[in-house]
């Protein structure tokens, strides 16, 4: 402990909290909250039994800030938003393994449509699933639209351009909600049956389903009929997720955390109405304090993202702070949920049933986790010192550059965090400045237009890099040291890595260092280069389809740069518009018919010549 914090944690105040541990490099470490800041901080520096993972992060803290807060609910809310924006390294670290299918709508829409989608957003949109345990959610899907008759097309309503109704009409599976042939009060109706049947009342829909197959079988339609029965067959197995002894009215999310001490493990069950949905497995590294407040922090991360907050969250074991967090669930998502830790009954048995799924997580992954942290998080720090960086390379940027006879040139920024990708951080280019095919002039300018961002508002989404990573030998990095050493940049480490001989150059000597092909920390670089590579390639593309997309339409009359726009989005080629029907391209916004005729048209006279 330093003479610093030695000094502060004098002045600790008894208020609730938030406290922040920063390391030497001045990096966020941990986040934590506490009732009274004063002997919760204390703790950390104060003799006492202290696991090795406490200990590390302890030995690695230079100093410390807080701030005060008016309550406990505060203080969690300002923790999970600081945990959010900085990822502590001794946070913990949620490795969902696997990521299910939900059932997503946006009921905000005058005619909603229900979707497929693998990510839960906070967007206001409603979510059922996840879907697992041999239930398909095509399957499910094809059952709510075959039933209610709902619409399956994406484009956005209502739009008047659309003059006449899809195959699905005639067929009798939509009503048509394109040309308003149902009203958004009647069309909201079906909606509301889908809902209840994604909810867990079956009844409706298994109905609807037995009449439909019926009157197919009598109008001589057996492979209707057949689809319909097959899809009662869905549904039966759906009901065999049912839990005879649950209420059906209950919404229950079960969880569990098990620890060896250095790993973790959590299970979710899910149940909605009386049924179990399946559930999901995350492997989370250890975070800094006991098992209680690990599940305290894993539940406010687990649903601050949007997920779907039940009516009870029953646990394994005891949380800490289980009432604060109904207050913050209830201020923040105006959602009452219950916290119960149960001791008997049915719901003890689904949570000994999620604590033995855990437990089987916990000692079949552990091998697993430390193979991917070798690979990542201790690469890392390996690479600090086999380069001498001037810090541990939290966060990694590497740059490539794409074009064709120097044509559309485009550079791509791609990042790693802790050694993993951070897809959500990547960040693109259009070269403006260079002339030609110029390489080293357009990574300068990438350079310069990206670090020139720092200090400034835009530092927000373009954080300050810890190191940056050059495609390339001494020529590149040279380029780049120019800009570095112009905008006097000296806090920022710099590295190139070769592609020929993966050689690895740094500002600080001339001799490149050499690793063994199996090593960690090459891979590491080898997959953040490539990773460049293939983002730069992929806009690049992107940006030269556009472009030979608007030459080919540039001679027809009434198609500008909006049309364009929304014919590119659409299609994505010309090769798509040309094969593409009259009904697809007259079904775009701002169309119609009149300007489909005109492209379809141009497209079938080019053919032709």
């Amino acid at each position: 402990m330093n003479d610093v914090i030695s000094e502060k944690l004098k002045l600790l105040p008894d208020s609730p909290g938030v406290y922040v541990m920063l390391n030497a490099d001045g990096h966020v470490i941990y986040v934590g909250k506490a009732k009274v800041l004063k002997n919760r901080v204390r703790q950390y520096f104060h003799a006492g039994v202290k696991t090795d993972k406490v200990m590390a992060m302890v030995n690695n803290i230079v100093d410390f800030y807080y701030i005060i807060t008016n309550s406990e609910i505060d203080a969690l809310s300002l923790e999970n938003n600081l945990i959010k924006k900085y990822k502590p390294r001794y946070n913990i670290l949620l490795k969902d393994d696997k990521t299910y299918p939900y059932v997503r709508i946006n009921l905000k829409e005058p005619y909603p449509r229900f979707e497929i989608t693998r990510r839960v957003r906070f967007d206001g949109a409603k979510y059922f699933g996840p879907f697992m345990g041999g239930v398909s959610v095509k399957e499910v899907l094809e059952i709510v639209n075959r039933c209610f008759e709902l619409r399956t097309c994406k484009q956005t309503l209502p739009n008047k351009s659309v003059k006449r109704e899809c195959i699905n009409y005639h067929i009798g599976r939509c009503h048509a909600p394109c040309t308003a042939q149902i009203s958004p009060a009647d069309y909201r109706a079906r909606v509301d049956g889908a809902i209840d049947f994604l909810s867990g009342n079956d009844d409706a829909a298994e109905t609807l389903l037995k009449e439909k197959m019926l009157a197919f079988a009598d109008e001589g339609q057996f492979e209707a009929a057949i689809d319909c029965r097959n899809k009662l067959a869905e549904i039966a197995k759906i009901k065999e997720h049912k839990i005879t002894d649950l209420n059906r009215f209950i919404n229950a999310d079960i969880i569990a955390l098990m620890t060896d001490g250095v790993y973790g493990a959590v299970n979710v069950l899910i149940t909605r109405s009386g049924r179990m949905q399946g559930g999901k497995n995350f492997s989370v590294s250890t975070a800094v304090g006991d098992e209680k407040s690990m599940l305290s922090e894993f539940i406010l991360r687990y649903y601050r993202d949007g997920r779907e907050l039940p009516d009870e969250i029953v646990l394994y074991s005891e949380c800490e702070d289980g009432d604060v967090l109904e207050k913050y669930f209830k201020e923040t998502f105006r959602k009452s949920v219950s916290i119960i830790v149960p001791k008997q009954g049915v719901r003890r048995q689904l949570a000994d049933m999620a604590g033995n799924n855990a437990k089987d997580h916990l000692e079949k992954s552990v091998g697993a986790i430390q193979h991917k942290d070798d690979k990542t998080v201790t690469a890392c720090a390996r690479l600090k010192d086999i380069l001498s960086l001037s810090r541990y390379p939290k966060r990694m940027e590497c740059y490539d550059i794409s074009n064709v006879s120097g044509v559309d040139k485009v550079a791509s920024m791609v990042v790693f965090t802790d050694g993993e990708k951070d897809a959500k951080e990547y960040r693109r280019f259009t070269i403006k400045t260079v002339e030609g095919a110029n390489d080293f002039a357009s990574l300068k300018e990438t350079l310069t237009r990206r670090l020139n961002k720092l200090g400034t508002e835009e530092e927000a989404r373009f954080p300050k890099p810890d190191l940056i990573v050059i495609d390339g030998g001494k020529g590149q990095l040279s380029s780049v040291k120019e800009v570095f050493d112009e905008l006097n940049i000296t806090d920022i480490d710099l590295i190139s890595l070769a592609k020929r001989e993966e050689e690895i150059f740094t500002v600080r000597s001339n001799v490149p260092v050499v690793l063994p092909h199996s090593d960690y920390c090459l891979r590491m670089l080898q997959a953040i280069r490539d990773e460049a590579h293939r983002f730069a390639i992929t806009y690049f593309r992107n940006k030269h389809n556009k472009r030979n997309l608007s030459l080919r339409l540039d001679g027809i009359k009434g198609v500008g740069k909006v049309r364009k726009e929304k014919l590119f989005e659409r299609f994505g080629t010309a090769e798509n518009i040309a094969r593409a029907e009259l009904e697809d391209i007259a079904g775009i916004e701002g169309f119609g018919e009149k300007y489909a005729k005109l492209v379809y048209e141009w497209f079938k006279k080019e053919e032709e010549r």
